[in-house]
């Protein structure tokens, strides 16, 4: 059983999990909206809007840390310069899950995943 137990592991050792959402991150930061299977975009939710909330101070130590994630210079500026002004006040909440369909290859169930309009 999983009381309490603090994130989904999606199936993946710890470092390909890291390299998922970070690829996920990426790809929301610069398109917008994706569409993925619900239980990533879930786990996708609560890291984005982590990264969101640090790149909202807009500081040299707000980059660092939101690089460190992202390894990619382009989404770290978009974040930092066009993505986080938006939510200046606001406290959480950049996201939103829009479950839409099964898939159907091995019917997994699919969602949407995108900012909220600020």
């Amino acid at each position: 059983m999983r009381h309490k137990h603090g994130y989904r592991k999606l199936n993946r050792t710890s470092s390909h999990r890291k390299a998922l959402l970070k690829n996920l991150a990426i790809a929301i930061i610069n398109e917008g909206r994706i569409e993925t299977t619900v239980a990533k975009a879930k786990t996708l939710k609560s890291h984005i809007e982590k990264l969101v909330t640090k790149a909202r101070v807009n500081d040299f130590n707000a980059h660092r840390a939101i690089f460190s994630e992202l390894q990619d210079k382009e989404t770290t500026k978009k974040l930092l310069n066009e993505v986080a002004p938006k939510y200046i006040g606001v406290n959480g909440g950049y996201t939103r899950v829009i479950k839409t369909r099964t898939r159907r290859g091995d019917a997994a169930p699919m969602a949407i995943i995108e900012f909220t309009a600020k």
